[in-house]
């Protein structure tokens, strides 16, 4: 990068409950990530807010973050509230990492989420909002499902191109749920601390497809937050590359994944094969695998025996593959995603991970999706972090 930007501190809620508002959630998590930074919220130079769901479930549609955080102490701390639906929170931090390199340092970068009101119908509406209005009819017509989400019905089509074109089967998926469970019961910030077998897996109630409940991500209430500054402070990760792509229709959403990796690789002057860790955007346990062969990490249908023979697990031959359970372990607060990743990564760099900590771990990635546009993904953002 241009200008050396570091991750100063960071910050998360536990992912289990559903009792806490936005505000609190907000104040846990901003409040941890600044106490690690060692700083205080007048010393910030900006604050980037996302949140996907505050219209719809929690009657704040607009000023989101200067409502949430009207009792941190901001002062006149200009706030940025970002709304990219599940990509939110790695939009946030790409917004902040461009802010330092401008000289706004320190800047903080917020993703906040509840998605348990009680109104299942309006989470799904909410999370269908990362879909045209005009393109949502059709899609409803053509991928019906009892789960009755139009994001799992997509995620079900592509399940079928990796079942019929690359040989990847049930129990390749499932083999990446049950490591996301093992991941997310070593972690006390999970949603999900239970571990799981192949076969509950199997045999969960189905989804959409062969997609089946233990392997899709849930419903989930929480915060991050990711304090990044200039300069480099000692045992601060680096932030080696920041890329971002919006797709519009015109390629595949792996092909977009794909070409947005190529420029953060050679962003971060890294190959996928440097890496020793990375947090995928595990929607479903099927996407991790396909995202992993997207990326690079893996050849066309190779991810999936791959993770059923433990090699993207802790101590794997390969790249150890969402530590922090991803979405469906850890869990999938849409707009606080993208930096929950990040902050399973400075843990990891930091060597503070503890149970799930991968040995000798010097580069990593987040890669956080959000949205489809006519099959396209509407944003990727990749951040690639090394150990300082």
């Amino acid at each position: 990068m241009k200008q050396g930007v570091c991750v100063a501190g960071v910050g998360m809620t536990p992912m289990d409950r559903r009792d806490l508002s936005p505000s609190a959630m907000a104040h846990q998590a901003v409040t941890a990530a600044l106490a690690d930074a060692g700083i205080t919220p007048s010393e910030l130079g900006l604050v980037v807010v996302a949140n996907a769901l505050g219209g719809r479930l929690c009657d704040q549609g607009c000023i989101r973050g200067q409502a949430w955080l009207r009792d941190v102490g901001l002062a006149g701390v200009p706030v940025v509230n970002v709304d990219n639906s599940c990509a939110g929170g790695s939009s946030a931090l790409h917004l902040a990492v461009l802010a330092a390199m401008a000289g706004e340092s320190p800047v903080l970068a917020l993703g906040v989420e509840k998605m348990w009101t009680g109104d299942r119908s309006g989470t799904l509406a909410g999370i269908e909002d990362g879909l045209p209005a005009d393109q949502r009819a059709e899609l409803r017509a053509t991928l019906d499902n009892r789960s009755g989400s139009l994001l799992m019905g997509l995620n079900a089509t592509w399940v079928e191109t990796q079942i019929t074109q690359r040989g990847t089967t049930p129990e390749h998926m499932a083999a990446a749920a049950v490591k996301a469970r093992r991941f997310a019961a070593a972690n006390p910030l999970a949603q999900f601390r239970t571990p799981v077998t192949l076969e509950e897996v199997l045999d969960s109630p189905v989804v959409a497809g062969k997609l089946t409940r233990l392997m899709c991500s849930s419903f989930t209430d929480g915060a991050a937050a990711v304090v990044v500054t200039t300069g480099f402070a000692p045992g601060a990760p680096r932030v080696l590359a920041s890329v971002a792509r919006s797709g519009n229709g015109e390629v595949d959403y792996h092909d977009r994944l794909g070409e947005t990796a190529e420029a953060a690789w050679k962003a971060a002057g890294v190959g996928p094969g440097d890496l020793q860790v990375v947090e995928v955007h595990d929607a479903t346990s099927a996407e991790e695998l396909y995202a992993l062969e997207s990326l690079g990490f893996f050849a066309p249908g190779d991810a999936g025996p791959a993770t059923a023979a433990g090699d993207t697990g802790l101590g794997g031959r390969a790249v150890c593959v969402n530590p922090s359970g991803g979405l469906v372990g850890r869990g999938h607060p849409l707009g606080a995603t993208g930096l929950c990743q990040v902050v399973e990564l400075v843990q990891q760099l930091r060597g503070t991970a503890g149970e799930r900590q991968v040995e000798h771990a010097r580069l990593a990635a987040a890669v956080n999706t959000g949205g489809i546009v006519g099959g396209d993904a509407a944003m990727v953002a990749i951040h690639v972090l090394g150990r300082s």
